[in-house]
């Protein structure tokens, strides 16, 4: 992918997510909604900076077509890249939300358990999407090609 697609990416990424978290949170705290949301974006602003940097390093181990990726892989790359990130924002949501680092622990748990999930779905169908994208762009471009 390009710096450009890497970057769309994580903004749809986080997009999504940010907005997922936040009506989640809120269904099942007690914090202010307002509150929940700024510890969000910024939470969802240290992921986009890390799925940056963690997308970049993973593709460099595993390089090939994303859309060839296994599920075992898949899993693999969703279990490291919250792991990762788990250690950035355990801090940062207890210090946002005045809660101990255990009871932001669990909170963040209970996020990454759902995003968890939510980034296996979401990039699968982005990788199919994208594969499909230009696979029907190389065909057009040679439907018009006259031999």
């Amino acid at each position: 992918m390009s710096t450009f697609e890497r970057i769309f990416h994580a903004v749809l990424f986080e997009v999504l997510a940010v907005s997922l978290s936040i009506l989640g949170l809120i269904i099942f705290t007690e914090h202010n909604p307002q509150t929940l949301s700024g510890t969000m974006i910024v939470v969802a602003s240290i992921a986009m900076v890390w799925n940056f940097i963690f997308n970049y390093i993973f593709d460099r181990f595993f390089p090939g077509n994303r859309e060839e990726r296994t599920m075992k892989l898949r899993v693999f790359f969703v279990i490291l890249f919250e792991a990762g990130l788990l250690f950035f924002t355990i801090p940062v949501m207890a210090y946002i939300l005045n809660v101990s680092l255990i009871d932001a622990f669990w909170l963040d748990i209970g996020v990454t358990i759902f995003i968890t999930i939510y980034a296996l779905v979401f990039n699968y169908a982005y990788d199919n999407i994208r594969a499909f994208i230009i696979k029907k762009r190389r065909t057009e471009l040679h439907v018009g090609i006259e031999y």
